[in-house]
């Protein structure tokens, strides 16, 4: 399984995802450039640039029409993603830590740090309303007070959100009436990644505190455990097998210099149903920040802490494997 390296940043990857179809995968650093390449062989198709900060996330719309990227410079920017103009600027008093389009791609919703004195947002704008992005006022705007939103994706049929704090809850917020609907606390420590399956009926959550958890998206019920020796950063389910991939690794400040050479940071494969480790993938030089399945299944990709992405096609040999439970 030899991997395509996408050298595109200067700093380390926050995020990577993939579009729907999965020939584009996009991917923004702690640098302002935000990247998209041919997932197919890993040629660059172009940037968008405009942001002044590190960006923490980035999102494409069902059809690929439109790019969404959250930066540190207090902005939340929609691009072109064919000609990669930017199409609104959407200005926050503190960081942006999430975004997303819902399923029709109309409305996006972003959440924001505390931070300065702020406290932590989520805005949702229709994008259908120019007015809404003129005036820059959201039709609506959810207060997080307790702990801060360090992860949030749509949930089915983009009804509702559902958000990761860095106190380790979760929680379901209407996106009409933007009331909590559901709060559970199945992690101890901050949640740093949330990922979808293919049908929205499930999702796993990474978490600092060294495990993934797997949840039923509409009721939050915890369902599985995947525990890991270090934090995890980032989870991804599979979309035709019982898979799912954990990347992680120490915190950032605490990775030592020994045995830099080889990169022994892994991305490990767990069975979803037995809770069991059954593969990992070395290759990075620090912790994997996000990892995503293609759409497709046939293979995933990293980014880590070294500002690589490796994109790995898998080998005959696992699309043969059985689990010997």
């Amino acid at each position: 399984m030899k991997p395509i390296l996408l050298q595109g940043h200067e700093r380390s990857i926050t995020q990577i995802k993939y579009n729907r179809e999965g020939d584009l995968l996009f991917t923004v650093a702690k640098d302002p450039i935000v990247n998209v390449w041919y997932s197919v062989n890993g040629e660059r198709l172009g940037t968008y640039t405009g942001h002044t900060g590190a960006v923490w996330c980035v999102d494409a719309d069902w059809d690929t029409k439109h790019v969404l990227t959250g930066s540190a410079d207090n902005s939340c920017r929609l691009w072109d993603c064919e000609t990669g103009k930017q199409l609104a600027l959407l200005k926050t008093n503190s960081a942006v830590r999430t975004c997303g389009f819902d399923f029709g791609g109309n409305i996006i919703m972003f959440s924001t740090d505390k931070q300065m004195g702020y406290q932590c947002f989520v805005s949702f704008f229709d994008l259908r309303d120019p007015s809404q992005i003129d005036s820059n006022e959201p039709y609506m705007k959810i207060p997080c007070n307790d702990s801060k939103i360090t992860s949030a994706v749509w949930g089915p049929l983009g009804e509702c959100i559902i958000a990761g704090h860095e106190s380790g809850e979760l929680n379901q917020y209407s996106a009409k009436s933007g009331e909590v609907l559901v709060n559970v606390k199945e992690h101890s420590r901050q949640i740093n990644d949330i990922q979808l399956s293919r049908d929205m009926t499930m999702f796993v959550t990474a978490s600092k505190d060294n495990t993934a958890k797997l949840f039923d998206s509409t009721t939050l019920e915890h369902q599985k455990t995947f525990r890991t020796e270090r934090p995890v950063n980032s989870a991804a389910l599979s979309p035709n097998y019982d898979h799912v991939v954990l990347g992680g690794g120490q915190e950032a400040m605490d990775v030592t210099t020994t045995s830099t050479r080889i990169g022994k940071f892994e991305a490990r494969f767990f069975h979803l149903a037995f809770e069991e480790e059954f593969g990992r993938v070395k290759g990075h030089f620090g912790p994997i920040n996000s990892v995503a399945f293609h759409p497709d299944g046939k293979s995933y990709s990293s980014g880590g802490e070294d500002g690589y992405v490796r994109i790995h096609y898998f080998d005959p040999q696992y699309f043969e494997f059985e689990f010997e439970a």
